[in-house]
């Protein structure tokens, strides 16, 4: 477990799990995005000062950036894992079966926080929305090369498109985490899914 230390008003260390204190925010830039996670907000939430978060984590696009990474390996993980399933339908069928999962949570956030993170963001933002843009860029990028593999395998047929394929996925993905933060349910969403990998593959 990581802490920090800050000091309270009477100069005393005061220490805090830093990992703690990131995950709160994760989930604050996710429900909120960039512009709508207020620094009160995230330090309220994070329970921590705002010279402490400064101390810790930086300024609030570099928080940011860090909730990113761990939303990555943590909610978004499931994107890492189904590149892992042993034929492209499967690993379809896994990212949007994770995304549907991620997105529908029980309670709130919903949606998917590299997708709304930035939809709405003043020139300031510029920074944030190059990010996750390229964010969302990696991941089509990394389901390109793990169909390519699978062309060369044999397992896609002679007139696939890889990168197509990969692009209709990830943008498939994309539009179930708009249409899950606007409130459409997880069964809806699967079977839009589900109906989407009928054809599969697309050549």
């Amino acid at each position: 477990m990581r802490t920090e230390q800050s000091r309270n008003p009477t100069g005393r260390p005061r220490g805090f799990d830093a990992e703690e204190a990131l995950e709160k925010a994760m989930l604050v830039f996710w429900e909120h995005g960039y512009e709508g996670a207020s620094l009160a907000t995230l330090t309220q939430t994070m329970g921590i000062s705002t010279t402490s978060m400064y101390a810790a984590f930086g300024n609030k696009e570099e928080l940011f950036r860090k909730a990113l990474e761990r939303y990555t390996e943590g909610p978004g993980g499931y994107l890492t894992r189904a590149l892992e399933e042993p034929t492209a339908r499967e690993v379809a069928t896994a990212i949007l079966a994770g995304t549907v999962r991620t997105t529908t949570r029980p309670t709130p956030p919903r949606g998917c926080m590299g997708v709304q993170g930035a939809l709405s963001t003043s020139d300031a933002g510029q920074g944030v929305r190059d990010l996750l843009s390229a964010w969302r860029n990696d991941g089509c990028g990394s389901v390109r090369a793990r169909f390519e593999r699978a062309a060369a395998e044999g397992d896609l047929p002679p007139g696939a498109d890889p990168a197509l394929l990969a692009r209709y996925v990830t943008t498939l993905a994309f539009g179930i985490a708009v249409q899950a933060a606007s409130g459409i349910g997880r069964e809806e969403l699967q079977a839009m899914a589900d109906a989407a990998l009928r054809t599969w593959p697309l050549t």
